[in-house]
């Protein structure tokens, strides 16, 4: 294990990928190896509980505050992250949008230089993925991407984490994500380049993910696969994953729901995986909508290993943005 670096600040660098202070922006911005090491540290932190060996914990903890800033409502991210910087040893304070001044329109650079003189890491729930860049380029401590319009990482690490509980290790399997191409299916794209497993995507055409993150994907040699018909996609698969239809914000309920009708994951969709496979959703799932009760209830299903995933992923998080 590397040594363990007291938390302290580092001077602001040009590029969120220059060398400074360990922002989790999203999964493809990490080698291989680092990505390996969280989902490692995310078992070993299950297994440890809710006491954290002190080894696995970074020098200086129990001093340190991590700002959660919210831009949009949440569940398991506000409360894994909060209880997972307790776990650790430190302490957590929760913000809307509206209790900052950004929301009266003080710039994101700034709000950022301010945190960096107060907090030992930031992690931000923003509804634009250019939010959580600026707050990322500016800041001396680390930032974390609790979801953006672009991407969900620490969802996946999670997933990961529950997909290799389950199954066993991810390198060489398949994971079938069926629906909308959204920013979770994004963070599974950069999920399966960087362990080396195959992905396959199915969605209506209108709703795959941007051109953009398919070409990277392509460039770094990852096994992704991007069609429209869902049992192709499940043929064989070790992991079915879905989302729900409409996320917050998004206001063309009725044309999504038009268009994702037929893919919706059910009994007769799963029986097409593989023998024993799982599947996963992140939450909210809507029953009848993007999956069926039988299905999300059912003996296959792993969405509540998955959810409590989130604390032990976020601790892993946690320690490696601080240093340990």
């Amino acid at each position: 294990m590397s040594q363990r670096r007291p938390l302290k600040s580092r001077p602001a660098k040009s590029s969120v990928t220059d060398a400074g202070p360990r922002h989790l922006i999203d999964l493809h911005l990490l080698d291989a190896a680092t990505v390996r090491r969280i989902v490692d540290d995310a078992h070993e932190m299950k297994r440890a509980g809710k006491r954290v060996p002190a080894a696995m914990r970074p020098a200086g903890i129990e001093d340190a505050v991590l700002v959660m800033i919210f831009e949009k409502p949440s569940t398991r991210t506000r409360v894994s992250f909060d209880i997972a910087m307790r776990q650790l040893g430190g302490q957590t304070i929760a913000l809307n949008h509206t209790d900052l001044q950004l929301g009266r329109g003080e710039t994101v650079s700034d709000t950022a230089r301010v945190l960096s003189r107060y907090a030992d890491a930031v992690m931000i729930r923003a509804n634009k993925h250019s939010t959580l860049l600026e707050l990322a380029e500016n800041a001396t401590i680390p930032i974390i991407n609790g979801l953006t319009d672009e991407s969900h990482p620490c969802q996946v690490l999670a997933d990961v984490q529950t997909f290799e509980e389950s199954v066993g290790p991810i390198a060489g399997q398949t994971v079938a994500w069926i629906g909308d191409g959204n920013n979770v299916a994004v963070s599974w794209m950069h999920a399966a380049v960087r362990l080396g497993f195959s992905l396959r995507i199915a969605c209506p055409p209108s709703l795959k993910p941007e051109a953009k993150f398919i070409e990277w994907a392509h460039s770094e040699g990852g096994d992704i696969t991007i069609g429209s018909d869902p049992v192709q996609a499940v043929a064989g698969a070790q992991c079915v994953v879905t989302d729900t239809w409409v996320s917050m914000g998004q206001t063309d309920a009725a044309r999504r729901k038009k268009l994702l009708g037929a893919y919706a994951v059910d009994g007769r969709l799963m029986s097409k995986a593989a023998k024993g496979a799982i599947f996963l959703h992140c939450l909210p799932a809507y029953r009848g909508h993007e999956v069926t009760a039988e299905v999300l209830e059912g003996p296959q299903s792993r969405v509540w290993d998955e959810a409590e995933n989130r604390l032990h992923a976020q601790k892993a998080v946690l320690a490696w943005c601080l240093g340990a």
